[in-house]
């Protein structure tokens, strides 16, 4: 078994980051979706074996724009969103996930928690932490074997 961390459009917003300081370290994964992927860079510091920093549409320096990656025999596909149109659908993320043969994708871009299976792909976004959603929220994702279980947190 293991736990994944996903964060998204933390846009600066760091103080939500430090209320799940104990999540961060105990989880066996950490991924930022993007949209100020610097705002990872004290995490990639604490775990640098562990962290995974995308860039977002307003991420000019650092970070993967896509990555692949497998976790007990489930192949996740995650980028920001932003190239594959997600505020207008998500059937070109889910072709990406599936062109790459991932059967988990992960994006932001929204600021919206979104978890749904399409086309055999399970999608998920966990929500933003910028100061002007009305909810500070993540991803916890645990993977064990052929079953993931995605649980869309808020921050209080």
């Amino acid at each position: 078994m293991k736990t994944i961390v996903v964060i998204s459009d933390t846009h600066r917003n760091l103080a939500p980051l430090d209320k799940i300081a104990t999540v961060l370290s105990e989880s066996d994964y950490i991924i930022h979706l993007g949209d100020m992927a610097s705002d990872a860079n004290g995490i990639m510091r604490l775990y640098p074996e562990k962290t995974y920093i995308l860039s977002g549409n307003n991420d000019f320096f650092g970070g993967e724009k896509e990555l692949v990656l497998d976790v007990e025999g489930r192949r996740i596909f995650a980028c920001h969103g932003h190239r594959y149109g997600v505020k207008s659908g998500t059937q070109r993320l889910t072709a990406a996930a599936k062109e790459r043969f991932c059967d988990i994708a992960l994006f932001g871009h929204t600021h919206t928690p979104f978890v749904q299976e399409e086309d055999g792909v399970l999608l998920i976004n966990p929500g933003c932490m910028t100061r002007f959603s009305p909810s500070a929220t993540y991803c916890y994702l645990v993977i064990n074997r052929d079953k993931a279980v995605p649980t869309i947190v808020e921050i209080r």
